[in-house]
């Protein structure tokens, strides 16, 4: 590991991204990646990726397969075989923590391959993960039901009996019951219905109501469009462009060309 990222000091995480609480004090980024390399094996997958969450943001990260997006929401967790770097959750240095104690610190995860327990009910499901020590309550479960009414005709249905929707939507919920504060959501729109997209989004703008900070890693730029303040595209494992939501209309044909649109 290296140890530059561990002996990282907390100013530069504090300069890397931040915002201004009601209080008038600068609070820190929900999410700042800097200088992060990681590997498989001895693939070098991302190179020098930075980005930065701030509170309350909804940002999407977008790029063709294989350009590293999962990989990078992955690095935050822990999840990778190397990483070198500094990531900051909440203005504390991550890289070198266990996996369950950066899930501690307020991070949920929702991979692409969903992680499902087919044995379980939906409701059984639900009652799977913490509930973390963060300031933020998890969502109940009269307020997923709200937002899915699917998951709660379903709740006493096994995983196996689920569709690829409900599924989805499961594994998107079952983290905000946790009062994770940061979510890394990984393709969740990928191969699903226009009406279980349209309830995805639904979820996403209510989170960003409740001031949570949202990380989207997209190839659906339809869909992310309409919720992320910020997009960063990825291409080879790095960082090669930034766009502010005021800017989508000047960077399109850009952007159509990174994405292969």
């Amino acid at each position: 590991m290296n140890p530059v990222a561990t002996q990282m000091s907390a100013s530069r995480l504090q300069s890397a991204g931040s915002s201004v609480a009601p209080t008038g004090k600068a609070e820190p980024a929900a999410l700042s990646i800097r200088d992060l390399h990681a590997w498989y094996g001895d693939s070098h997958v991302l190179h020098g990726v930075e980005l930065t969450v701030n509170p309350g943001e909804t940002i999407c990260l977008l790029g063709r397969n294989g350009a590293g997006r999962t990989t990078t929401l992955r690095a935050v967790m822990g999840l990778t075989s190397a990483r070198t770097g500094s990531i900051g959750v909440f203005g504390k240095e991550v890289i070198g923590l266990p996996q369950h104690h950066v899930a501690r610190l307020g991070v949920g995860y929702c991979p692409e391959e969903r992680g499902i327990f087919a044995s379980l009910t939906t409701q059984e499901n639900f009652l799977l993960p913490p509930d973390l020590p963060t300031r933020f309550p998890g969502f109940s479960i009269d307020e997923i039901h709200q937002l899915f009414p699917n998951l709660k005709a379903r709740a006493n249905s096994p995983g196996t009996r689920l569709s690829g929707g409900e599924q989805q939507m499961l594994a998107v919920a079952r983290i905000f019951r946790t009062g994770a504060r940061l979510l890394l959501l990984d393709e969740i729109s990928e191969g699903l219905a226009p009406v279980i997209v349209q309830a995805l989004g639904r979820a996403i703008k209510e989170l960003k109501k409740k001031g949570f900070s949202v990380l989207l890693a997209e190839q659906n730029f339809r869909f992310s469009a309409k919720l992320a303040d910020r997009f960063y595209v990825m291409e080879r494992g790095k960082i090669v462009l930034e766009i502010e939501r005021s800017e989508l209309g000047n960077k399109q044909a850009e952007l159509n060309e990174l994405l292969g649109v």
